[in-house]
C-alpha cells in the first residue's frame, strides 16, 4: 500500500467523523474527472448535489503545502471556493475568495457546516456598510461603544481571525457584543455563533441580556454537561466547563464566530484546546489591563496571564481599549475614593508579633495548628507576613477593628488632619473575604454591629457566598446574590470568590476590601464592581483594611476628584527572633467555579456526580494536551472520555477490559485499541499516565495480561 493510499484511508475515517456518507453516492466523490482529464480526489457535495468543497489528497511524506497548487485548481474548475488538503493527521483549509494561505483546523468541516458557509459566502456584505443598532449599544454618548465595533468590523474585512477587546468593567461589553452579533449576522459574516464565559451566573446573564436585545436571533444558554447544542439556534452561551467536555462532537466548521469573556482565564491548557477547535473568528472580551506584562513587581501569574492572552489573540496590545479612566472621565462609570485604616498588624510591613495567645487555634486545619505549634515551641512570639492573615490563622480583633470602624466612617464620616470631614454613602455594600470562615465571622460581626439598622431581629443585614472547592461553596448563594440585588436586605454581602467578577449590581456603594491580593488582575476586577451607574449614585468608596491599594499603586490614579484618606498606626515596636512567611499566593482558579450548578429555572443546587464528571472532563483535556497523540488515538481517547464521564458515580479507574464492553467494543474492542498504539506495551503506559492524571492515582495491571477483571465485565 502506497503512502497516499494509507493517508487515504484515514482521511475516509475523518469524513466519517465529520457525518459524511462515504457510500451514498452522491455526497463525497472520489477520483472525480474534470475538464481537463485530471482527477481531484475527493470533491464533497451538498444534499442537492451540488459541489462545495475539493480535499486533495497527499501522503504523509510531503508537506501539506505542495498540494495547494493542485487544489487551487481543481477548486477553479469546479467553481468552489472551499478546499481542504489532508494527509489523514493535518487538515488545511481555504477558502480562496477570502484567504491569502491555507490555515491548519483541526477536522473537516461537516456537510452542514459546509453548506452553511457557502451559502454565508455567496451573499456576504461589508459589515460597515450595515448601520449600529443604537438602542443595544452606543446610545447615551457611549461613543466608545460604537467605536469598538467599528474597529472590531475593519479587522474582519482586513482579514483578521483574532482580536482582543479591553473594556473596563461596567462600560457594557455584553451589549457591545450584542450589537457587534447582530451587524455580523446581518452581514453574512457570521452563522452560528459560540459566546463562552467562565461561570453560569455569567452565562445566565448574557442569556437574559440577548434575549431582549437580540429578539430575532434565536439564543439559548447550554444548561450542563452532557446536553446536545442545538443545531437551529443562532447563539450557543456555554461555559468554559461544558464547552471542554463537550467539543469534541462537532466538527471544527461548526461555529464560525467565538466570543469569549474575560478571556484572559480561558486559554490556557485545557480551554485552549477547545477554543482552537473550531476554526471561527475569535474575539476575546476583557476587563482586566493587557499591556502592563512588563511593568515593574507586576505579579508572575498576571504576567503569565497577559502574555498569553497576548500570544493567543496574535497581538501585542488589545484591538480596542476603554480604561476605567478613561470611562471615568467620559462620565460612563462614578468615581471613587478610598478610607485606608489598617490596624497594627495590617500595617506592619516588615512583619507583626504574634503570640501563642493571639491564635484562633479552632479556626486551624491540623496540619497548620501542627506547624505552628512547632513553630511556637521555638520562638514565642512569632513575627508573621501580614499579606497572609486569613490564610492560615485568623487574629479575631482584627476582624472586630474592621468592622468597628466600617460602622464609625459611616456613621460619622472622617475628619482629616486639614479639617475636611469627608463621609461614605450609606447603601448597598461588598466586602471582599478571603476563605469561607472568614467570610461567615464578617457577616455575623457585620450583622451583629447593624442590629439597630434591621427591621426584624430574624432579618440578615449582613449575609456571605462563597464559591471554592466543592464542599465549600454556598450551595443557595444564587439566591442570595438575587436578594442582595433585588431586596433592601441584605444590605451588605460578603464574598469569597463569588462577586468579584462578572457580578453586576449598580447600586453598590461601599467595597470593603478584607483580603490583600498581590494580583493586579484580581484588584482591577474586585474594584469593578462598584463603578456602575445608578440613579443617586456619583462615586463609591473603597474601605481599604489590608494596603492591597497601595500594593497595586492606586493613589496615583486619577479618580476624577476621588480623595485618598489614609489612617495608619504605627508597627509594633518588638522585635521577634523569628520570621515566618504564610500561603500568600492569592490567584483565582476559574476551574473549580462551576461546582455550584444551576438547572433550567435558575435553582442553584450541587449535583455532585455531574460535578465530578465536569471535572474529570477537565483533568482529561489537561492530560490530553501534553501527550501529542495521533488521529487515530486522539478519536479512541475522546471515546474513552465519553465512557468515563458517562460511568462517573462509580468509576474509580479506567481498565482495559472495558474497550471489550459496550460501547467501545463496537469500535473494535481491545485488538484495536492495542493496535492503535501500536503494542500491548504502550497502551498499558498510556492508560498508567491517564489514569494517574485525570484519578489521581496510578492503573496497576491495567491491561488484559494484568489481575484486572475479565474483559466480559459489565460497565459500571
Amino acid at each position: 500500500m502506497t503512502n497516499e493510499a494509507f493517508a487515504r484511508i484515514k482521511i475516509d475515517q475523518l469524513l466519517k467523523d465529520a457525518d459524511w456518507k462515504l457510500t451514498d453516492g452522491r455526497s463525497v466523490r472520489y477520483e472525480y474527472p474534470l475538464d481537463d482529464d485530471g482527477k481531484a480526489d475527493y470533491v464533497l457535495f451538498d444534499r442537492l448535489g451540488r459541489a462545495l468543497a475539493v480535499l486533495e489528497a497527499k501522503s504523509t511524506s510531503v508537506n501539506l503545502s505542495s498540494g495547494e497548487a493542485q487544489g487551487q485548481r481543481y477548486a477553479d474548475q469546479l467553481d468552489v471556493s472551499l478546499i481542504f488538503l489532508s494527509n489523514g493527521e493535518e487538515v488545511w483549509f481555504r477558502d480562496k475568495g477570502e484567504d491569502a494561505h491555507f490555515r491548519r483546523v483541526e477536522t473537516i468541516f461537516s456537510q452542514d457546516d459546509l453548506a452553511r458557509r457557502k451559502a454565508a459566502r455567496d451573499i456576504r456584505r461589508n459589515p460597515l456598510g450595515i448601520p449600529i443598532d443604537t438602542r443595544i449599544a452606543g446610545g447615551g454618548g457611549r461613543v466608545h461603544q460604537t467605536t469598538c465595533i467599528d474597529t472590531v468590523c475593519r479587522e474582519v474585512v482586513a482579514g483578521r481571525r483574532k482580536m482582543l477587546v479591553e473594556m473596563a468593567t461596567g462600560t457594557g461589553k455584553t451589549r457591545t457584543a450584542a450589537a457587534l452579533l447582530k451587524r455580523l449576522f446581518e452581514a453574512n459574516w457570521a452563522t452560528r455563533a459560540l459566546f463562552v464565559v467562565d461561570r453560569n451566573t455569567l452565562a445566565m446573564q448574557t442569556e437574559d441580556v440577548f434575549a431582549e436585545h437580540l429578539a430575532h436571533l434565536p439564543c439559548y444558554r447550554v444548561p450542563r454537561t452532557g446536553r446536545r447544542f442545538q443545531d437551529e439556534k443562532r447563539v450557543t452561551i456555554v461555559t468554559l466547563q461544558t464547552l471542554v467536555n463537550e467539543y469534541a462532537k462537532y466538527s471544527s466548521g461548526y461555529f464560525d464566530l467565538i466570543i469569549i469573556d474575560e478571556c484572559h482565564r480561558s486559554i490556557y491548557g485545557k480551554w485552549r484546546r477547545a477554543l482552537d477547535h473550531f476554526d471561527g473568528i475569535k474575539i476575546g472580551l476583557t476587563a482586566t489591563p493587557c499591556v502592563m506584562r512588563d511593568a515593574p513587581g507586576i505579579d508572575e501569574e498576571d504576567r503569565a496571564a497577559i502574555r498569553d492572552t497576548l500570544r493567543f489573540f496574535e497581538v501585542d496590545r488589545p484591538t480596542y481599549s476603554y480604561t476605567m479612566t478613561e470611562a471615568i472621565s467620559d462620565g460612563h462609570l462614578v468615581p471613587y475614593e478610598i478610607y485606608r485604616a489598617m490596624t497594627a498588624c495590617t500595617a506592619a510591613t516588615e512583619g507583626f508579633s504574634v503570640a501563642r495567645g493571639d491564635i484562633d487555634w479552632d479556626a486551624l486545619d491540623d496540619s497548620t495548628r501542627t506547624e505552628l505549634k512547632a513553630l511556637f515551641a521555638e520562638s514565642d512570639p512569632l513575627l508573621v507576613d501580614p499579606t497572609a492573615l486569613e490564610r492560615k490563622f485568623t487574629v479575631p480583633e482584627r476582624n472586630r477593628a474592621m468592622v468597628r470602624e466600617f460602622r464609625e466612617v459611616l456613621e460619622n464620616g472622617y475628619v482629616g488632619p486639614n479639617g475636611v470631614r469627608r463621609a461614605p454613602d450609606w447603601g448597598k455594600t461588598i466586602v471582599f473575604a478571603v476563605t469561607k470562615r472568614h467570610a461567615e465571622t464578617l457577616a455575623r460581626m457585620l450583622d451583629e454591629a447593624f442590629a439597630d439598622k434591621k427591621p426584624t431581629p430574624a432579618t440578615r443585614y449582613a449575609d456571605f457566598v462563597v464559591s471554592g472547592l466543592g464542599p465549600e461553596d454556598t450551595v443557595d448563594g444564587a439566591a442570595k446574590i438575587k436578594r442582595f440585588k433585588k431586596e433592601p436586605f441584605p444590605q451588605i454581602l460578603v464574598s469569597v470568590n463569588m462577586l468579584d467578577t462578572g457580578f453586576d449590581c449598580p447600586e453598590v456603594r461601599n467595597l470593603v476590601l478584607a483580603r490583600f491580593t498581590h494580583s493586579s488582575i484580581l484588584y482591577h476586577q474586585m474594584r469593578g464592581r462598584g463603578t456602575r451607574q445608578s440613579p443617586g449614585k456619583d462615586r463609591f468608596t473603597m474601605f481599604d483594611f489590608t494596603g492591597v491599594t497601595l500594593r497595586h499603586n492606586d493613589d496615583d490614579l486619577p479618580h476624577d476628584g476621588g480623595v485618598v484618606v489614609i489612617h495608619k498606626p504605627m508597627p509594633p515596636k518588638d522585635q521577634p527572633r523569628r520570621l515566618l512567611t504564610l500561603d500568600v499566593h492569592d490567584e483565582i482558579d476559574s476551574s473549580t467555579r462551576e461546582w455550584v450548578t444551576v438547572d433550567e429555572t435558575g435553582r442553584a443546587f450541587m449535583d455532585v456526580d455531574e460535578a465530578r464528571a465536569e471535572a474529570l472532563g477537565a483533568a482529561f483535556e489537561t492530560w490530553l494536551d501534553d501527550q501529542g497523540f495521533n488521529t487515530d488515538q486522539l478519536r479512541l481517547l475522546h471515546l474513552v472520555k465519553e465512557q468515563i464521564k458517562a460511568n462517573v458515580a462509580d468509576l474509580l479507574l479506567f481498565e482495559s477490559w472495558r474497550f471489550d464492553a459496550p460501547p467501545l467494543s463496537m469500535n473494535g474492542g481491545f485488538e484495536r485499541a492495542r493496535a492503535v498504539f501500536g503494542r500491548e506495551a504502550e497502551l498499558e503506559r498510556v492508560l498508567v499516565n491517564m489514569n494517574n492524571a485525570v484519578f489521581g492515582i496510578g492503573s496497576s495491571g491495567a491491561t488484559q495480561g494484568s489481575d484486572a477483571p475479565h474483559p466480559g465485565k459489565p460497565i459500571n
